[in-house]
């Protein structure tokens, strides 16, 4: 297959300062998890992404030296020759596929407490730090030479890494956007008080870069064009002024916007290319090459944003994780194979969380070094036996592809008329739509393979099974919501919840509803499900009370960048919310509640009551088959089943057990080695 003709606009060369990008598509920095503490597993994570056609492949933020320390998050760095041979490898990797590296250069200011180097912070101005309840000092005019001295020796790093392009880096409320901030930087010394005395460390460190970098590198600069005091508008004219002050100094404009919540947006709260109303004049405006993101899947959106002059590069984080090769297909005319982002953010979590990066549609994501796992490439089995898979939803679904990939015979059954499980029913909760491309791609993607069976409306028992005859078994029958409020706070079932009035998650997305009257959503597991839920019934006019162990509505989704978003909605729903309290019984027309701290009772009314606390693993036919034991070359449970847990988990364990039928195979360690001889 060949690409279509409209395409070709995204595979044009594009000049960018003394260096060229060979197409339109631009890994924009992001983070990995893996920083500067996992070099093997971050070099071929990136040159993953070159392989898949990605004409620029950016690092994470770079500290440039140890005044810029942001653990516990990981970073990468350039702080000495050290980093110069970690980095090299990078580029290598990313240089073999044709594609340009680039790395931004990242100063915190006072965002950084420096929790490793015990550097003190420093910023414009004494301000609270991150991460501590410890404040920056006020940098003087040494201080400002000093850092002007060590970004230029770390451009000179990067240079000698072989980056092809070096950034700037001016945004996030990161350093050089303190100094910008006009509600921030008061200072009288001549880099405060007016946009031009702001804007003079700005200016200073480009002229710095290009001059150090010389006609090797482009200069980038990564900068937002609305303005910090007031997100979302430009009121003082003062980004555009500033574009206009420096635009003859960057080769390139990475331009993003300062609402970091719309800027990484999920998806059940903001769609593709919701930055391009910001973006109209920009080109315009600097004349250089302009880079945005806006999670663009859809080539036909990547199109439109290059031909009608938006942006000159599709910039994109999470696009590139959930699927390295999307150029490539593109490319080669195989839009139907893109494995599109759903927009969750579980690769934001794990960042977040300090390890390596996951995703929810590409198993591979992270395994690239560790595992040697590839994301279009799954090796041949040596020796083709039949494998049964007994369940279709995200286990099920991507153990049986990878295995029909394999080249074996692979029986896949579903209870249900649809394939999918627990995704059938998610991707109907309130803006989370576009989660039901994990059961699409993976079922189109079974449709090519004739060495794939799928058996719809075929519930399995023991015989079912023993009759088919396969080698492998892998039970992936998911779980089902306890309606007993059995999770964190209660360690066993509560007696008074064994109500009519008790309703499970299951039923509510199914369409069942309580009586008329209050409904109580009880949430003890922390993500999105019960303020999904809440929403939905609250849409629906009903009279809904949000109860947490939490001290927040959704307090895990604070990973993925979502929780205020989800407090947020529900306040705008209607619905109350009652943080740090348990359920902790239904009585007579009411539910009883206890605060978490001081086991303070009250009573609430309630005509319905839905618990969101745990799951119950589906693992009946798995302990029915014998468990560890049977007449199975191997027998395994996958995903849900197994242990209740993200849709990500559950795919990358049924990748897992198909990578590794029956042998679990180690991984490598990615880690430092004391290399002195004693």
């Amino acid at each position: 297959m060949s690409r279509e003709p409209r395409f070709d606009p995204l595979f044009q060369p594009l000049k960018i300062g003394p260096v060229t990008a060979p197409n339109r598509f631009y890994q924009v920095p992001h983070c990995s998890g893996m920083g500067f503490a996992m070099p093997e597993t971050l070099a071929a994570m990136r040159a993953m992404k070159a392989a898949g056609g990605w004409g620029v492949v950016a690092t994470e933020y770079c500290s440039i030296d140890p005044s810029a320390d942001d653990l516990p998050s990981p970073y990468a760095t350039i702080w000495d020759q050290g980093d110069v041979r970690n980095m090299a490898k990078m580029t290598a990797g990313v240089h073999a596929h044709g594609s340009l590296a680039a790395i931004e250069l990242w100063h915190g200011g006072f965002r950084s407490s420096n929790l490793l180097s015990r550097a003190t912070p420093m910023g414009p101005v004494s301000q609270m730090a991150g991460k501590a309840p410890v404040q920056s000092r006020r940098m003087d005019l040494a201080d400002i030479r000093d850092y002007r001295r060590a970004h230029r020796a770390a451009a000179l790093r990067a240079r000698e890494a072989d980056f092809d392009i070096v950034y700037v880096y001016a945004a996030h409320g990161y350093l050089i956007a303190q100094f910008l901030n006009r509600q921030i930087n008061q200072r009288d010394d001549g880099y405060g008080g007016s946009l031009e005395d702001r804007a003079r460390i700005l200016r200073e460190l480009l002229e710095e870069t290009k001059e150090a970098v010389g006609d090797r590198c482009a200069v980038a600069i990564r900068i937002e064009i609305d303005d910090e005091v007031t997100p979302g508008s430009d009121p003082l004219g003062e980004k555009r002024a500033l574009f206009e002050m420096i635009r003859e100094l960057p080769d390139l404009f990475d331009v993003t916007i300062t609402d970091y919540g719309q800027e990484m947006g999920v998806s059940r709260f903001h769609k593709q290319g919701s930055l391009e109303p910001f973006l109209t004049d920009v080109r315009k405006l600097v004349g250089k090459p302009v880079v945005s993101v806006g999670r663009y899947t859809a080539p036909e959106a990547m199109l439109s944003a290059v031909k009608n002059g938006i942006v000159d590069m599709i910039g994109a984080a999470r696009p590139s994780i959930a699927d390295p090769f999307l150029p490539n297909k593109i490319r080669d005319g195989r839009l139907d194979d893109i494995r599109e982002c759903i927009g969750c953010n579980i690769c934001y979590a794990s960042d977040i969380q300090g390890v390596p990066l996951r995703c929810t549609q590409n198993p591979t994501m992270g395994e690239e070094w560790r595992r040697d796992w590839h994301p279009e490439i799954v090796a041949s089995a040596a020796k083709p036996e039949k494998v049964l898979v007994v369940g279709a939803g995200p286990a099920g679904l991507e153990a049986a592809l990878t295995l029909g990939r394999q080249g074996h015979e692979v029986i896949l059954t579903e209870a249900s008329r649809d394939l999918g499980g627990r995704v059938l029913m998610e991707s109907k909760l309130p803006g989370l739509q576009e989660w039901i491309r994990v059961r699409d791609y993976r079922a189109h993607q079974l449709s090519k393979l004739d060495n794939v069976a799928i058996y719809r409306e075929s519930r399995m028992n023991s015989v079912d099974v023993h009759e088919i005859g396969a080698a492998h078994v892998l039970v992936a029958t998911g779980s089902r919501w306890r309606k007993s409020g059995l999770g964190r706070y209660h360690l066993s079932s509560v007696a008074s919840f064994d109500d009519p009035r008790t309703l499970g998650p299951e039923e509510i997305m199914a369409g069942k509803r309580p009586e008329a009257g209050p409904v109580i959503v009880f949430d003890d597991e922390g993500y999105l499900m019960a303020s999904a839920l809440a929403e939905l019934l609250a849409k629906e006019g009903r009279d809904v009370t949000y109860v947490a162990t939490a001290g927040l509505v959704s307090a895990w989704s604070f990973y993925t960048n979502e929780q205020h978003l989800a407090q947020a909605r529900l306040i705008e729903s209607g619905v109350r919310i009652l943080v740090s309290h348990a359920v902790t019984g239904l009585v007579a027309g009411g539910a009883e509640l206890a605060c978490v701290f001081t086991g303070r009772k009250q009573e609430l009314p309630c005509a319905g009551l839905v618990p969101v606390t745990s799951r119950e693993p589906n693992d009946a036919l798995w302990r029915e088959l014998g468990g560890e034991t049977g007449a199975f070359s191997s027998l395994q449970r996958i995903g849900d089943c197994k242990a209740p847990a993200f849709i990500a988990t559950a795919i990358h364990d049924g990748h897992r057990a198909a990578r590794e039928l029956g042998v679990p195979a180690p991984f490598k360690r990615d880690r430092a080695h004391v290399d002195t001889v004693l």
